[in-house]
């Protein structure tokens, strides 16, 4: 049994039914800890569902981490700038009207968000490495422009097909 505290207790209690039928676990609760009861992996992946919709991500974004080739990482602003003026960093992560974020869900192909001097990623596991990459490269002052030309050449291949996987038609 895991316990988890989380701040925004209503969203994940009016989403209740669906995570225990989703991740195969029972969920309950006591003021605003969570407790989580179910095998061992389903316990880390509800664990991880909920700090990601605690983070802001919506319902079907966050059920995504349970999918086997998908990633949950947070990276820490700290970690990455000695400046410590956090809310221009924030800002030009952000942009202007969200822009950035926009571009590079776009181009990373992975979803982002942004909470206190967090930034989240949710993603395939052979996007992670762009998404995180351009996010540090942005935390640490490169021009956006930059950025940008980085992750159009640096794409990730397509996988070639040798009719060896099963197709679900």
């Amino acid at each position: 049994m895991r316990t988890i505290i989380c701040e925004k207790f209503p969203r994940i209690l009016k989403n209740k039914k669906r995570l225990e039928e989703a991740l195969d676990i029972k969920i309950e609760n006591r003021g605003k800890e969570i407790f989580i009861e179910g095998g061992g992996e389903e316990e880390y992946i509800a664990e991880k569902v909920i700090d990601a919709l605690n983070l802001g991500f919506p319902f079907s974004i966050a059920l995504l981490i349970k999918e086997e080739d998908f990633e949950f990482e947070i990276l820490n602003i700290k970690d990455f700038t000695k400046t410590h003026n956090l809310e221009r960093v924030r800002a030009r992560i952000i942009g202007k009207n969200g822009k950035t974020l926009k571009t590079l869900s776009i181009l990373t192909k992975c979803y982002f968000e942004l909470k206190d001097n967090c930034v989240c990623i949710i993603g395939e596991s052979e996007y992670m490495k762009n998404a995180q990459d351009a996010i540090i490269a942005i935390i640490q002052g490169s021009k956006h422009s930059n950025v940008y030309s980085y992750l159009e050449k640096n794409q990730v291949k397509s996988e070639i097909d040798l009719g060896l996987k099963n197709k679900n038609d």
